[in-house]
């Protein structure tokens, strides 16, 4: 499963995930992951969750991402949840450009019952429908 946090920058989207982390990461029985390109919030995520930041391992880019995320779902068959703060920013592309990654990451979550929360920055009206179905 797919869930979408979006809004325009500086609605509170890192925060909503922190926050949905923080509150999974008490129920969880397996292995959560949050993925992001900087670390202002490193201190905010509960120790149990494991903390990425993309660009201590030079991710940069759509494809890169993929990878990445393919990686880190087949490195361990316990993964649970996976949070991906910035798809947009990390990827470099606008949200409407991401029907690729959108694509893979609804058949990795899929094929390993994995939930995965991904961040928006833009207004409702503005997400595509490869994204809007997931709402």
């Amino acid at each position: 499963m797919i869930k979408i946090i979006y809004g325009p920058k500086g609605t509170g989207k890192t925060k909503q995930l922190i926050n949905a982390a923080n509150a999974d990461a008490r129920e969880a029985k397996g292995l959560s992951v949050f993925i992001t390109d900087n670390k202002r919030c490193m201190y905010d995520v509960d120790r149990s969750v494991r903390f990425i930041d993309v660009k201590d391992y030079d991710i940069a880019g759509e494809e890169s991402l993929c990878g990445f995320v393919k990686g880190v779902a087949a490195c361990n068959s316990d993964h649970e949840y996976i949070y991906i703060d910035g798809v947009s920013r990390i990827s470099g592309k606008g949200v409407a450009e991401l029907a690729g990654i959108f694509y893979m990451l609804d058949k990795i979550s899929n094929e390993n019952n994995i939930t995965i929360y991904i961040t928006c920055s833009c207004a409702e009206a503005e997400l595509p429908d490869f994204v809007r179905k997931y709402l």
